[in-house]
């Protein structure tokens, strides 16, 4: 293996173990739930799921799921601004 590799690797590593560093803008998730399959999106701080419980209350336990697995790596968006804050 190039020695650059090794370096890009180590980086890579470091990268992983700092979150912070990560701000998710969107992305789309299929997730197995107990009964079926769900399809969770995330787009500029707002949630959506496919699921009757989010379309009847605005959140979900798939939503919830995904943001106890990316924690701090969903960035605040301001109200004013629709920007990061």
């Amino acid at each position: 293996m190039h020695s650059t590799m090794i370096g890009k690797i180590e980086k890579a590593r470091r990268y992983a173990e700092e979150p912070q560093r990560f701000a998710f803008d969107q992305f789309r998730v299929h997730l197995e739930g107990d009964h079926r399959h769900h399809v969770v999106e995330y787009e500029l701080g707002a949630w959506d799921c496919d699921c009757e419980t989010f379309a009847h209350n605005g959140y979900c336990p798939h939503t919830m799921a995904m943001e106890r697995v990316l924690g701090d790596m969903l960035a605040p968006i301001t109200a004013e601004t629709g920007e990061r804050a």
